[in-house]
């Protein structure tokens, strides 16, 4: 997988998504905060909503995007998730998350371009989307 170094913009979107899920962090609820920055540089955040289905949770970068979307964003460049721990988990630190499935099937559709922010052997960089969803599937025209 091709990584890139973060930049210093790479380090305040992941201070945004920390301080997102600090600051609304909910035990069972929301433990997963996200940010996403426009190619404008606009930050946009969200935390994820758990619910008692897990089928009807819906993740923090789903929401992110909606969000930027509604409010008439649509170039993406990065995109970062964070996690809370729960209380009674031993190690009590936030850590980058890499996007589920389904989440990185939106992040590039949306913006097949994005770069994402994960671990990647304990060091934190950043890829492009398509690196986390090869041959992705395309419909026919």
């Amino acid at each position: 997988m091709k990584t890139f170094e973060l930049t210093n913009e790479d380090m305040e979107l992941v201070a945004e998504a920390e301080s997102v899920i600090k600051r609304l962090f909910t035990p069972d609820k929301h433990h997963v905060g996200a940010a996403i920055r426009t190619k404008e540089g606009k930050m946009i955040s969200a935390v994820h909503i758990e619910a008692y289905i897990g089928r009807v949770t819906v993740c923090a970068e789903a929401i992110a995007i909606g969000k930027a979307i509604s409010e008439d964003e649509r170039e993406f460049d990065t995109i970062v998730a964070v996690r809370h721990p729960q209380p009674d988990e031993v190690v009590q630190q936030l850590r980058v998350v890499s996007p589920c499935g389904m989440c990185r099937e939106l992040i590039s559709d949306y913006s097949p371009e994005c770069y994402v922010i994960l671990v990647v052997d304990g060091e934190l960089v950043k890829t492009k989307i398509s690196e986390l969803l090869p041959l992705k599937y395309k419909r026919s025209k």
